[in-house]
Protein backbone atom coordinates (compact mmCIF):
# COMPACT_ATOMS: atom_id res chain seq x y z
CA UNK A 1 0.00 0.00 0.00
CA UNK A 2 1.15 3.40 -1.39
CA UNK A 3 0.03 5.84 1.68
CA UNK A 4 1.27 9.22 1.35
CA UNK A 5 1.28 11.01 4.77
CA UNK A 6 0.37 15.06 4.67
CA UNK A 7 0.71 17.22 7.47
CA UNK A 8 -1.56 20.32 6.40
CA UNK A 9 -0.92 23.46 9.17
CA UNK A 10 -3.13 26.62 8.54
CA UNK A 11 -0.33 29.76 9.37
CA UNK A 12 0.26 31.27 12.78
CA UNK A 13 -2.06 34.17 13.49
CA UNK A 14 -2.14 37.53 11.89
CA UNK A 15 -3.26 41.07 13.14
CA UNK A 16 -6.32 40.94 10.75
CA UNK A 17 -7.02 37.09 12.11
CA UNK A 18 -7.10 38.76 16.20
CA UNK A 19 -9.20 41.53 14.64
CA UNK A 20 -11.76 38.95 12.91
CA UNK A 21 -11.10 40.10 9.55
CA UNK A 22 -11.20 38.08 6.47
CA UNK A 23 -7.72 38.04 4.91
CA UNK A 24 -8.40 35.85 1.85
CA UNK A 25 -5.86 36.44 -0.84
CA UNK A 26 -4.52 39.88 0.73
CA UNK A 27 -1.15 39.14 2.07
CA UNK A 28 -0.91 39.94 5.82
CA UNK A 29 1.99 39.01 7.35
CA UNK A 30 2.64 36.65 11.14
CA UNK A 31 2.19 38.66 13.95
CA UNK A 32 4.48 37.73 17.18
CA UNK A 33 1.45 35.13 19.01
CA UNK A 34 1.34 34.07 15.18
CA UNK A 35 5.34 33.31 15.29
CA UNK A 36 5.21 31.85 19.00
CA UNK A 37 2.24 29.82 17.50
CA UNK A 38 4.32 28.32 14.68
CA UNK A 39 7.32 27.57 16.73
CA UNK A 40 5.02 25.71 19.29
CA UNK A 41 3.78 23.59 16.30
CA UNK A 42 7.35 22.15 15.84
CA UNK A 43 6.81 19.91 19.11
CA UNK A 44 3.65 18.09 17.20
CA UNK A 45 5.58 17.69 13.86
CA UNK A 46 8.74 16.72 15.27
CA UNK A 47 7.33 12.86 15.77
CA UNK A 48 7.89 12.37 11.81
CA UNK A 49 10.19 12.62 9.96
CA UNK A 50 9.35 14.56 6.77
CA UNK A 51 10.34 14.03 2.94
CA UNK A 52 9.06 17.89 2.24
CA UNK A 53 8.56 21.00 2.98
CA UNK A 54 5.71 23.22 1.09
CA UNK A 55 3.98 26.21 1.58
CA UNK A 56 1.43 29.00 -0.08
CA UNK A 57 3.57 31.76 -1.12
CA UNK A 58 1.78 34.52 1.04
CA UNK A 59 4.01 35.64 3.46
CA UNK A 60 1.75 34.75 6.54
CA UNK A 61 2.11 30.93 5.10
CA UNK A 62 5.82 31.24 3.90
CA UNK A 63 7.17 32.65 7.35
CA UNK A 64 4.82 29.76 9.60
CA UNK A 65 6.75 26.84 7.27
CA UNK A 66 10.32 28.91 7.54
CA UNK A 67 9.74 28.45 11.30
CA UNK A 68 8.15 24.94 11.64
CA UNK A 69 11.11 24.16 8.76
CA UNK A 70 13.62 25.77 11.02
CA UNK A 71 12.50 24.06 13.86
CA UNK A 72 13.03 20.73 12.27
CA UNK A 73 16.04 21.28 10.48
CA UNK A 74 14.56 21.10 7.27
CA UNK A 75 14.50 23.68 4.68
CA UNK A 76 11.12 24.78 2.62
CA UNK A 77 11.60 22.86 -0.58
CA UNK A 78 9.13 25.21 -2.69
CA UNK A 79 5.65 27.87 -2.25
CA UNK A 80 3.06 26.63 -4.27
CA UNK A 81 0.83 29.40 -5.78
CA UNK A 82 -2.55 26.37 -5.80
CA UNK A 83 -2.04 26.68 -1.67
CA UNK A 84 -2.44 30.06 -1.76
CA UNK A 85 -5.89 30.95 0.30
CA UNK A 86 -9.01 31.75 -1.57
CA UNK A 87 -9.84 35.03 -2.69
CA UNK A 88 -12.82 36.57 -0.84
CA UNK A 89 -12.78 40.06 -3.43
CA UNK A 90 -14.15 42.99 -1.96
CA UNK A 91 -14.76 41.12 1.46
CA UNK A 92 -11.36 41.40 2.31
CA UNK A 93 -10.27 43.36 5.19
CA UNK A 94 -14.16 43.36 6.48
CA UNK A 95 -15.56 42.25 9.79
CA UNK A 96 -18.74 40.98 10.49
CA UNK A 97 -21.40 43.60 9.78
CA UNK A 98 -23.79 45.12 7.10
CA UNK A 99 -21.04 46.18 4.79
CA UNK A 100 -19.96 42.64 5.01
CA UNK A 101 -23.51 41.33 5.00
CA UNK A 102 -24.09 43.74 1.87
CA UNK A 103 -21.52 41.75 -0.15
CA UNK A 104 -22.81 38.48 0.70
CA UNK A 105 -24.24 35.46 -1.60
CA UNK A 106 -25.06 32.02 -1.71
CA UNK A 107 -21.54 30.38 -0.84
CA UNK A 108 -19.77 33.52 -0.43
CA UNK A 109 -19.14 36.82 -1.40
CA UNK A 110 -20.28 38.93 -4.74
CA UNK A 111 -16.72 38.91 -6.96
CA UNK A 112 -15.27 36.19 -4.48
CA UNK A 113 -13.55 32.87 -5.78
CA UNK A 114 -16.45 30.29 -5.11
CA UNK A 115 -15.82 27.57 -2.83
CA UNK A 116 -15.94 24.77 -5.22
CA UNK A 117 -13.15 26.57 -7.47
CA UNK A 118 -10.94 26.92 -4.00
CA UNK A 119 -11.38 23.34 -3.07
CA UNK A 120 -10.98 21.85 -6.83
CA UNK A 121 -7.53 24.13 -6.40
CA UNK A 122 -6.68 23.05 -3.66
CA UNK A 123 -7.57 19.61 -3.76
CA UNK A 124 -5.26 19.43 -7.12
CA UNK A 125 -2.33 20.87 -5.94
CA UNK A 126 -2.55 18.42 -2.68
CA UNK A 127 -3.36 15.37 -4.97
CA UNK A 128 -0.11 16.84 -7.20
CA UNK A 129 2.07 16.65 -4.37
CA UNK A 130 0.50 13.13 -3.68
CA UNK A 131 1.71 12.22 -6.65
CA UNK A 132 5.24 13.35 -6.97
CA UNK A 133 6.13 12.47 -3.23
CA UNK A 134 4.13 9.36 -3.47
CA UNK A 135 4.70 7.24 -0.08
CA UNK A 136 6.66 9.69 1.60
CA UNK A 137 5.54 12.23 3.93
CA UNK A 138 4.65 16.40 3.30
CA UNK A 139 4.05 19.04 5.44
CA UNK A 140 1.93 21.73 3.96
CA UNK A 141 1.27 25.05 4.97
CA UNK A 142 -1.49 26.83 3.85
CA UNK A 143 -4.43 28.40 5.04
CA UNK A 144 -7.57 27.88 7.17
CA UNK A 145 -10.21 28.30 4.56
CA UNK A 146 -7.98 26.64 1.57
CA UNK A 147 -7.74 23.51 4.24
CA UNK A 148 -10.94 23.08 4.85
CA UNK A 149 -12.58 23.43 1.56
CA UNK A 150 -10.13 20.70 0.07
CA UNK A 151 -10.65 18.61 3.13
CA UNK A 152 -14.16 18.64 2.71
CA UNK A 153 -14.58 17.64 -0.48
CA UNK A 154 -11.36 14.75 -0.51
CA UNK A 155 -13.43 13.17 2.52
CA UNK A 156 -17.11 14.08 1.85
CA UNK A 157 -17.18 15.54 5.45
CA UNK A 158 -18.20 19.24 6.17
CA UNK A 159 -15.95 20.05 8.79
CA UNK A 160 -15.98 23.68 10.81
CA UNK A 161 -12.69 25.27 11.12
CA UNK A 162 -9.20 24.57 10.57
CA UNK A 163 -7.04 26.21 13.92
CA UNK A 164 -4.09 28.11 13.48
CA UNK A 165 -0.73 26.24 13.34
CA UNK A 166 -1.85 23.02 14.68
CA UNK A 167 -1.38 19.73 13.47
CA UNK A 168 -3.96 18.30 10.96
CA UNK A 169 -3.10 14.93 9.55
CA UNK A 170 -4.04 13.47 6.23
CA UNK A 171 -2.96 10.43 4.59
CA UNK A 172 -3.54 9.66 0.69
CA UNK A 173 -3.74 6.32 -1.34
CA UNK A 174 -4.08 6.07 -5.14
CA UNK A 175 -6.90 3.78 -4.95
CA UNK A 176 -8.36 4.66 -1.56
CA UNK A 177 -8.87 8.07 -1.52
CA UNK A 178 -8.37 10.30 1.35
CA UNK A 179 -8.44 9.74 5.26
CA UNK A 180 -8.16 12.68 8.31
CA UNK A 181 -6.33 11.01 11.33
CA UNK A 182 -5.94 14.47 13.22
CA UNK A 183 -8.03 17.52 13.24
CA UNK A 184 -7.10 20.67 15.16
CA UNK A 185 -4.79 19.08 17.09
CA UNK A 186 -7.05 15.84 18.32
CA UNK A 187 -6.73 12.34 16.66
CA UNK A 188 -10.72 11.54 15.47
CA UNK A 189 -12.19 8.27 16.14
CA UNK A 190 -12.21 5.29 13.21
CA UNK A 191 -15.93 6.09 12.56
CA UNK A 192 -14.53 10.17 11.66
CA UNK A 193 -11.54 9.25 9.73
CA UNK A 194 -13.40 8.17 6.74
Amino acid sequence: MTLTTFALIRHGQTDWNAQRRLQGSTDIPLNDVGRGQAREAVNALSCYEWDAVVSSPLSRAAETADLIAGGLRLGVDRHVPELAERSFGRAEGLQDGPELEALRIPGGFRGAESEDEAALRGLAALEALAEEFRGGRILVVAHGTLIRLSLNRAIGLQLERIDNAVLNLAHHHPADGWQLEYLNGEQLTAAAMS
